[in-house]
């Protein structure tokens, strides 16, 4: 989804992406800087305006859970991180990726292999 969120949203939405779901109040206190109670539950709102985020009653409260796929929002902040800090340039993030951290063999394994799939997938359509 190509909505524009604030950081505090965005961080909620990762909160509950890692969560599962989550009540106002366990939200509230896993972010930076806790805000007021009532401020967490109109962020909560906001995003479930947006459709980003639904509720289901339990007990007393609300308990608070992600619309779209953790697999979505991880392509999602991929494609967000390739365009601010690498110019829109895919190769030049996992250069720098790879270049930037100790990778184990099994890493270097896996991003070969990706490499290879890539690469034979475009012959395909080439």
């Amino acid at each position: 989804m190509k909505q524009k969120l604030s950081r505090r949203e965005r961080e909620i939405l990762d909160i509950l992406l890692a969560e599962g779901e989550a009540s106002a109040e366990e939200v509230r206190v896993q972010l930076s800087d806790p805000p007021a109670y009532s401020t967490a539950r109109a962020l909560l709102s906001r995003l479930e305006a947006k459709g980003l985020v639904k509720h289901r009653e339990k007990g007393l409260k609300y308990v608070y859970s992600a619309v779209i796929s953790a697999a979505k929002e991880r392509r999602s902040a991929v494609d967000r991180l390739v365009k601010v800090f690498y110019d829109g340039s895919l190769g030049k993030a996992v250069t720098g990726l790879v270049d930037s951290r100790k990778l184990s063999e099994e890493e270097l394994d896996a991003v070969e292999e990706a490499i290879a799939k890539a690469r034979k997938s475009r012959k395909k359509t080439s």
